[in-house]
């Protein structure tokens, strides 16, 4: 039987009256990263701090690591880790002397041996003694996640961690969440990068707070039922112009030299290339992605 850290079923929340969230539910099992994707403003933030119980939902019910999140919300966020969008350390004190002074917020035992421990685990003891406002985005975001790790959480909540991060780092980060998540820790992330989404075990994509699409990535894409070719050749962009005004075109985008045409009907759309594009075109049918297969589900939420 799956052990699942998070179970919520028909979450809402309102801000005065936006109703931001609505009928939410999903299921996340120990030691799965699951992706949370979609628009800002879509609510995934707040359905994020619902579930770890740093805000009260209007409506619904759940559990979080076998724990009410309407009646012991306290005893929750004892067992997680949060790491919000912005960095939030303190500029002025080192790496260490950051580390230290939350452990003293946790309360937690043993805390010299637990920041070393954290340091370590991380790759941040050569630079433990550099100050917080000096680190670059990928030092400042392996300390903030050393930060959420020091009092040994079940289950972590990620907010966009990896924004304005260079690539390196990012590879980087997301080794240690895959190692973690060996490790049995379960990880919740929101993300707007698309390779990110395609690293994660299962992803969820909202939009004006409603979960369009959950599960895995083959599941999503399959579930759209699209087909997309790459077209190579010259003066792609008008050849793009051209196709987008036939209905049978769900979306279209160019990447590099190539031009990638998608829609629902296979024949229709083939034979419709077939009557539009010259043989000097290189026509290809290829899977569609998972980008192609989100902002096909936008479209259709939107009409």
């Amino acid at each position: 039987m799956t052990q699942f850290c998070i179970d919520v079923k028909n979450l809402n929340k309102y801000f005065a009256n936006n109703h931001v969230v609505k009928d939410f539910s999903i299921q996340v099992a120990k030691g799965e990263i699951y992706g949370f994707l979609g628009p800002n403003g879509s609510g995934k933030t707040t359905s994020i701090r619902m579930m770890c119980g740093l805000i009260t939902p209007d409506s619904g019910h759940g559990e979080c690591l076998g724990m009410d999140i309407f009646t012991q919300r306290e005893n929750i966020k004892k067992r997680i880790g949060y790491m919000t969008q912005h960095f939030s350390m303190w500029g002025n004190l080192s790496i260490r002397e950051n580390l230290l002074f939350i452990a003293r917020l946790h309360n937690l035992a043993q805390r010299q041996h637990r920041v070393e421990q954290t340091l370590a685990g991380l790759g941040l003891s050569s630079r433990q003694h550099q100050l917080a406002r000096e680190l670059s985005g990928g030092w400042k975001q392996r300390m903030a996640l050393a930060a959420c790790l020091l009092h040994q959480p079940d289950l972590l909540f990620l907010d966009e961690p990896t924004a304005g991060v260079d690539p390196k780092a990012r590879r980087e980060f997301w080794q240690t969440l895959h190692r973690l998540s060996d490790e049995g820790i379960s990880i919740m992330v929101s993300t707007h990068y698309m390779d990110e989404a395609e690293r994660c075990h299962k992803v969820a994509y909202l939009s004006n707070g409603q979960l369009l699409a959950n599960g895995t990535i083959e599941s999503i894409i399959q579930a759209q039922h699209l087909t997309t070719v790459r077209i190579r050749g010259r003066e792609l962009s008008v050849l793009e112009s051209r196709l987008q005004h036939f209905p049978v075109v769900e979306q279209t985008v160019i990447f590099g030299n190539a031009l990638y045409v998608t829609a629902q009907d296979e024949k229709q759309l083939l034979t419709t290339l077939s009557q539009v594009i010259s043989d000097e075109y290189e026509r290809v049918k290829v899977a569609t992605n998972l980008e192609d297969a989100f902002t096909w589900l936008m479209k259709k939420h939107d009409d």
